[in-house]
């Protein structure tokens, strides 16, 4: 099993896009360059072309920490799957790629899933490892108070992610506009946002672990975790193509099993996540790591990754601000938690803790 990165700037892909209120997802065809096989599996599942399985995550963070512990696990294999994970810079590239079929699964924020499922886009959710949007603002250290916010540009990665929708709430929770009152620019990858801070493209960012730890230590100040609002959010979760999982319920299954049981792995061996963030974020700093783990695995991390109609009410309305069309929607037809609750009564998820 491989990890690969795709970009959405792949030449000669034809491109199409849904446009829906202020959120754009792009229906372009990802070309998605796969590096050299480490291992092939002959008898495992694969996608109905031929290739193996591709896997992404869409932001570099500790919530995606059990689906790389998923693959350092060998948790894949070990439920019949040989998967390639790819990642993306963004929520937008990775549901692009998830429309054209060039992945089967996703670790992605429901805002993005319930946006393009809006929008006419044949995916649904099955389920939310992480109910809270873990992000916290952060300014520079001149900005002492909220009021200092009006007027000011805060950075985040693309429009219509979880991270566009944490700006907004935070601008909302101080009284303010979004992009009347503070600006919202798009800057790139979360990591990015930091450099963006310090050369002074933007006074303020939402940022992420481990991120916003390093912008921590480089003088800029967090004004507001946003997690500690306590808003339920469906934040970080796993989506597929519905037509994908009808056709081949035995393999999301499967998927999931894996991501259950690497979420029971990290919860009781902090070494082994902390090795596994430490490899995926290519940082050695242990405190960092221990901090970013604390956060997103223990304490944000769901143990039963349940989707919740009230953390997609919330998704709802965030998006019925800039998408009349989300108005009215009801949460429950944007997720299927199905397969997770036959895990559950079956008692697998109960047996990982044992």
């Amino acid at each position: 099993m491989t990890v690969s990165c795709a970009s959405s700037k792949a030449a000669g892909l034809s491109t199409r896009f849904i446009a829906e209120g202020g959120l754009v997802i792009g229906r372009r065809r990802l070309a998605v360059f796969i590096l050299s096989a480490l291992v092939l599996l002959p008898t495992v599942a694969a996608a109905q072309d031929g290739r193996k399985l591709r896997a992404g995550y869409a932001s570099l963070s500790g919530n995606m920490t059990p689906f790389w512990a998923a693959r350092e696990a060998g948790l894949f294999k070990k439920y019949g799957l040989d998967i390639d994970l790819v990642a993306f810079p963004s929520g937008t590239e990775g549901m692009a790629a998830m429309i054209a079929g060039e992945i089967e699964f996703l670790a992605i924020a429901g805002s993005t899933t319930a946006s393009a499922a809006i929008g006419g886009a044949d995916v649904i959710s099955l389920g939310n490892t992480v109910e809270r949007l873990v992000t916290s603002l952060m300014v520079h250290p001149s900005l002492q108070k909220p009021e200092d916010l009006k007027g000011k540009a805060v950075g985040i990665s693309r429009f219509g992610t979880s991270i566009d929708t944490a700006a907004r709430m935070a601008i909302h929770h101080y009284g303010y506009e979004p992009m009347k009152d503070v600006t919202i620019v798009q800057v790139g990858a979360v990591s990015s946002a930091v450099a963006a801070l310090r050369g002074g493209r933007i006074q303020a960012a939402i940022l992420s672990y481990p991120t916003l730890i390093r912008a921590r230590r480089e003088g800029f100040r967090e004004m507001l975790d946003i997690a500690s609002l306590g808003v339920p959010y469906a934040s970080t979760g796993v989506t597929v193509r519905r037509s994908f999982m009808t056709q081949r319920r035995d393999v999301v299954t499967n998927y999931l099993k894996s991501i259950l049981e690497a979420i029971a792995r990290v919860k009781r061996d902090k070494p082994f996540a902390v090795e596994v963030m430490s490899k995926y974020f290519r940082i050695n700093d242990r405190e960092m790591m221990e901090e970013t783990y604390e956060v997103s695995v223990s304490k944000y991390l769901k143990r039963v990754p349940t989707p919740t109609a009230e953390a997609f009410r919330s998704v709802i309305d965030e998006l019925a601000q800039v998408n009349p069309k989300a108005k009215g929607q009801d949460p429950k037809r944007f997720y299927d938690d199905s397969i997770l609750q036959e895990l559950e009564k079956s008692g697998f998820i109960n047996a990982l803790y044992r």
